[in-house]
């Protein structure tokens, strides 16, 4: 493994711990003030455009190209506002637990997506390490989950939350190739500014009737966690990983996120350790290192011309 793949692996692991971090915290603002998902939303997006605008200026000057502005709107579309606006909507619906299982389909969507349009390998291995990730995120949650909090399941939110795990995989597949083109902060602070615009119409009432001084200084604390780690170092770590790692080797680190929210969990008080959940981190880590390890299309078509050179050798010599 080289270093560039070790600073993508480092960068996604951290942006996901980030975001596992995120989920518990989100869920404690959100109880009992008058914070909505929404204003979170808005809070995140809103701020990540203003905190990325302001590091640009205090980085080399990027131009990018008109065309590829119009390529960071839509992605900006499937990595932000879809992703998260879909995912909020459909939360709404359905019960956490469905809303968290559902998660666990974005390694397998994105490992479809890369095999149709980059032409990735579908090998044994990458699918032994999807699925067995993907169980041991199913077990965390299902040993974490012991009531729905009174909102039941409901296909249509259920429905919505797939579509925000598949608009998140499709970011990842089709804009590899611009995500290498720019750097994180140039990046980042165009996405975050067309999200913004995006959403600020829809957001404006709630916004408008927003009162700063009824936050207390804990709640503030927690925001400024949602903001700076599970939004801005979160997405500006993710690129790094997205250029020098496979779509489908980045978007397994996802299973890492229902591990940190039970380690929080348990640090709370919340939940409690036991031997299934032991076995569900064991089956995530696992299949994080078999996907890790599996060959991508470049390194099989190398191999299947080393093989072929062989064969050729070798009935060249008997």
């Amino acid at each position: 493994m080289n270093p560039k793949e070790v600073k993508g692996h480092l960068s996604m692991l951290s942006a996901n711990v980030m975001w596992g971090m995120m989920s518990p915290i989100s869920k404690l603002i959100m109880v009992g003030s008058a914070i909505t998902p929404l204003l979170i939303t808005d809070f995140r997006i809103i701020g990540a455009a203003i905190i990325f605008w302001i590091i640009s200026l205090f980085t080399k000057p990027e131009h990018v190209v008109h065309g590829d502005l119009m390529k960071l709107f839509f992605a900006s579309l499937l990595g932000i506002v879809f992703n998260q606006g879909s995912f909020l909507f459909g939360l709404g619906l359905t019960s956490p637990i469905d809303a968290s299982i559902v998660t666990t389909s974005t390694p397998i969507l994105t490992m479809i997506i890369a095999a149709i349009y980059l032409k990735e390998p579908v090998t044994g291995k990458k699918v032994l390490g999807i699925f067995g990730g993907a169980l041991g995120a199913l077990l965390l949650i299902m040993s974490g989950q012991h009531a729905s909090n009174g909102n039941n399941s409901n296909i249509w939110g259920d429905l919505l939350c797939l579509l925000a795990q598949l608009s998140f995989s499709l970011y990842f597949v089709l804009y590899k190739g611009l995500i290498s083109k720019y750097s994180p902060v140039t990046l980042m602070k165009w996405m975050f500014t067309y999200s913004a615009i995006c959403v600020i119409p829809f957001s404006y009432s709630e916004l408008a009737q927003f009162d700063p001084g009824s936050i207390s200084g804990s709640l503030w604390l927690q925001l400024s966690f949602v903001l700076f780690c599970g939004t801005f170092l979160c997405y500006l770590l993710m690129p790094i990983g997205q250029r020098t790692l496979r779509p489908t080797v980045a978007s397994m680190y996802n299973y890492i996120q229902p591990v940190v929210a039970s380690i929080v969990a348990i640090w709370w008080g919340l939940d409690s350790f036991n031997i299934l959940k032991i076995i569900a981190v064991i089956l995530i880590f696992s299949g994080v290192f078999l996907v890790t390890k599996s060959r991508s299309r470049v390194q099989l078509e190398a191999y299947k011309k080393q093989m072929g050179v062989t064969d050729e050798n070798s009935s060249q010599n008997t």
